[in-house]
């Protein structure tokens, strides 16, 4: 297979294009989640059950449907532990992140949970190549953080929770394991099918939160038809083909960079409620969303990865 390689002088490469779009639609998890919650009791962590275990239905007929089968039984012969791995800290950093907003708030958890990814992954990056990580990106970072403190600041989320210790810790464990998760999850997406991995990630983390959701107890299922299509939109959109879109992404594009474009969440999320449910960013919040699109432009335009022809992956010096 021909060196590929994408120019990015011009136009944002096709991987930070399509781990924006991931991020987009998770911004519209928040706002699906509050549909759930006012026409169901279930509990966060039920509700993340069915999300994960609506996306492996999905993804397992899509799989069957355009006939990859076979590139599912070549992960799951060459790496099913690291595929597993990863769907299951997949399930737990969303879990992890879910109980700081619930502890400390959505501001502070939002913040620190994705604040800390891109520092962990531009730190690691730069002491794996022995290298400054580079002017140029620190200063996309710096844009990016500073962004996202605005665009939470001004989600009109005031309170800090019933435990806010408790909650910054869960937050920094969530970070910690989504920048964990995002750096295994780059090798592999380089050498795997985007839709095989995402089907075996996803019905691993599956099968890690259910058991969790069932030993807490509570209400498990709904009858009530909007949070029946809520969940179903919580689990194809967000999960399914987000984390398609992720690690077909992740193939040409750096974990530092592909985080920094997932910080489209929040500002999706800033812009739904502004949209929906008459929330207003104000100019701060506005200026937010302008540094983390200026964030992910400048990170769409650093040196990406080259595959060569056995797949293996060098990546071009800043």
């Amino acid at each position: 297979m021909a060196s590929a390689a994408v120019n990015p002088t011009h136009t944002l490469p096709v991987g930070i294009v399509q781990v924006s779009l991931a991020g987009v639609l998770w911004g519209t998890g928040g706002i699906t989640l509050q549909v759930i919650r006012d026409h169901a009791s279930m509990s966060f962590v039920t509700i993340s059950g069915y999300r994960m275990l609506i996306a492996a239905v999905a993804l397992a007929a899509a799989v069957v449907l355009l006939r990859r089968g076979a590139e599912l039984v070549a992960l799951l012969r060459s790496s099913p532990g690291t595929a597993c791995l990863v769907g299951v800290g997949t399930g737990a950093y969303q879990a992890l992140y879910f109980g700081a907003v619930v502890e400390v708030g959505v501001t502070v958890a939002t913040v620190v949970s994705l604040g800390l990814a891109p520092v962990l992954l531009t730190a690691a990056e730069a002491a794996h190549h022995r290298r400054h990580p580079g002017v140029r990106r620190l200063l996309v970072l710096a844009a990016a953080l500073a962004g996202l403190v605005l665009v939470s600041g001004a989600a009109g989320q005031e309170s800090t929770g019933p435990n806010p210790w408790l909650g910054v810790a869960l937050a920094v464990a969530s970070g910690t394991t989504y920048a964990a998760t995002t750096a295994l999850g780059r090798p592999l997406s380089q050498r795997t099918d985007p839709l095989a991995l995402t089907t075996v990630a996803t019905t691993a983390g599956a099968v890690a939160l259910v058991p969790v959701a069932l030993l807490l107890g509570g209400p498990l299922t709904t009858g009530d038809p909007v949070a029946l299509g809520a969940l179903a939109y919580l689990g194809v959109m967000t999960m399914a083909l987000a984390y398609g879109l992720l690690y077909a992404g992740l193939r040409t594009t750096s974990s530092t960079a592909a985080v920094i474009a997932s910080l489209l969440e929040p500002v999706t999320a800033a812009i739904v409620a502004a949209l929906f449910l008459d929330e207003r960013v104000g100019v701060l919040g506005a200026l937010g969303i302008l540094l983390v699109l200026a964030a992910v432009a400048g990170a769409g335009r650093e040196p990406v990865a080259e595959a060569g022809p056995t797949g293996a992956v060098r990546t071009s010096p800043d």
